[in-house]
């Protein structure tokens, strides 16, 4: 028995077909996590939700940007791009069953007591508890008969700075993109959303949110996330998990067992 958290798959059902194999991966008794972006870019969302759903309680996921895109586009409230690559999922006869399988996951999931996933990361100003709060208080908003009244206002930019005080739809967009959507910071608390290098290339005024400071966190934490293809993997600390190294760019596909602390990739060339 064994728990993997995969990267950011984003419709590369191929890819995560050889990954999982690579580790005879066990349906009836594995667990499979995801960091979300299940859909998005890749050509097999579609392939890529049938199975996903098919595993039943055996796997879980936290949302992507990507993900919650996905939602908004199905409730009309943004139109697809071609890159995208969603039509074919779109047109499925389950595509309602998948939105709202979607819709029920969380933003952060916990595995255990000192380990947190979510797709972007941990604001620095937050606790493992506080976020996992936050996510329930987003959830709740999701699962709500008017959850495509909220979606409609999850887009934007600001505020890009957490304040206790923030509410309403503030509130619901600043916690939405500190999990689906950060990379940067330019001080300890300001949300930066237009660079997506890696660190040896980032402007010098700002800071993967990871070298920011968090007085919240034990050495014993761990958090996983995606989001970031330009990290490769790499954070430089055992703490933060990086798992997003870029399959759908030509590079690698890699997900973590949660029991031995090993990394597991496929190249897209394999």
């Amino acid at each position: 028995m064994a728990d993997y958290i995969v990267g950011d798959i984003q419709g590369c059902f191929d890819g995560l077909k050889k990954l999982l194999a690579s580790v005879s991966f066990d349906p009836t008794k594995d667990k499979l996590i995801a960091v979300g972006d299940l859909v998005g870019r890749g050509p097999q969302s579609l392939e890529t939700l049938e199975y996903l759903y098919s595993l039943g309680e055996q796997f879980d996921t936290v949302l992507g940007n990507h993900d919650l895109h996905l939602l908004a586009i199905y409730c009309g409230i943004r139109q697809a791009k071609p890159n995208d690559k969603l039509g074919k999922l779109l047109a499925d006869k389950n595509i309602a069953t998948y939105i709202h399988w979607l819709r029920g996951k969380p933003l952060a999931l916990a595995i255990d007591d000192n380990t947190l996933v979510s797709h972007a990361g941990l604001y620095p100003q937050w606790s493992v508890q506080q976020a996992l709060n936050l996510s329930a208080e987003c959830s709740a908003l999701l699962q709500s008969t008017s959850w495509q009244t909220h979606l409609a206002q999850m887009y934007g930019n600001k505020p890009d700075k957490w304040q206790v005080e923030l509410s309403g739809n503030e509130r619901w967009r600043f916690t939405i993109n500190a999990f689906t959507r950060m990379r940067y910071m330019y001080d300890a608390q300001k949300l930066e959303f237009n660079c997506k290098d890696s660190p040896a290339k980032a402007p010098k005024n700002l800071s993967p949110w990871f070298e920011v400071s968090n007085k919240n966190l034990t050495d014993n934490t761990r958090l996983i996330f995606g989001h970031w293809a330009t990290l490769a993997g790499q954070t430089n600390n055992r703490q933060f998990i990086a798992l997003d190294t870029g399959y759908i760019w030509g590079q690698q596909l890699t997900m973590w067992q949660v029991q031995n602390n090993k990394k597991y990739s496929v190249s897209f060339q394999d």
